[in-house]
């Protein structure tokens, strides 16, 4: 039911990270993925190792989550690649301003939704038609639980990631009778770069451990695995759902 033999996968933010924990088990269940973040080097040290393991489960196509035109570039290059994408994962995400919504800038806000919810419709646009056409798709946007919090410190980034729900939910209506399903996964604290800021503090890491269900932070592959099930088979039914994978985080 988790096979992924066949299906191609177009993954942002896949050269490090939560994308490239993504990307390693997507391959090990036997699918191709896109590996795509800004930087055409690091893509390709990923997907090298990735084909190394597989011959030709991997490719490298660079490109900023910002431009339209990059987007454009490549998933047509994609395409071409693969013949058709089975999958969307949308795992970039930026995060410019830590602090209070009071002195954010304009540009800044506009960045965080920019990259953060409309390149992930953009994404959408551009993949889905070939999905509905073939009756069949999965769509899977990372959010965050702190989309179902207010924050003194990322709260424009908070904003972004509760928008991500709707729109997993809103395209869930719109495609799912043509069999392309659209999901969230909100991780919890994840131990990655793009986090750093969050928990690079020995003392703070400590306390938020002790007070976790779990006493650990999450790691960029205790995500990979709900990003698995929701382009697989077994979760052809679950559709519009945001799956929290946060060690228990919320629930106290």
């Amino acid at each position: 039911m988790f096979d992924l033999t066949g299906r191609a996968a177009i993954i942002t933010g896949s050269s490090r990270g939560i994308g490239k924990a993504i990307a390693e088990a997507f391959v090990a269940q036997g699918g191709r993925v896109v590996i795509s973040s800004r930087t055409e080097e690091a893509c390709r040290a990923v997907a090298d190792e990735l084909n190394a393991r597989r011959e030709g489960s991997a490719i490298a196509l660079p490109a900023n989550i910002s431009s339209k035109a990059d987007l454009e570039t490549m998933v047509s290059k994609a395409k071409s690649a693969f013949g058709s994408i089975d999958t969307l994962v949308c795992n970039a995400a930026s995060n410019p301003h830590y602090g209070s919504l009071d002195d954010i800038t304009d540009e800044k806000f506009r960045k965080i939704l920019d990259n953060n919810v409309l390149s992930n419709h953009w994404l959408i646009q551009l993949t889905a038609p070939d999905m509905i056409a073939r009756g069949a798709g999965a769509i899977i946007l990372v959010s965050s639980i702190g989309g179902m919090k207010g924050s003194e410190t990322i709260g424009a980034y908070n904003v972004s990631k509760a928008a991500d729900f709707q729109l997993a939910r809103n395209y869930a209506v719109e495609y799912g009778r043509h069999g392309v399903r659209t999901n969230c996964i909100a991780p919890g604290l994840i131990k990655t770069d793009f986090a750093k800021a969050l928990w690079d503090n020995p003392e703070a890491k400590a306390q938020f451990e002790r007070h976790h269900p779990m006493r650990r932070m999450g790691e960029p592959e205790d995500i990979a695995g709900a990003a698995v099930f929701l382009a697989s088979d077994a979760a052809r039914y679950v559709n519009g759902q945001t799956i929290v994978v946060d060690g228990g985080s919320t629930i106290q």
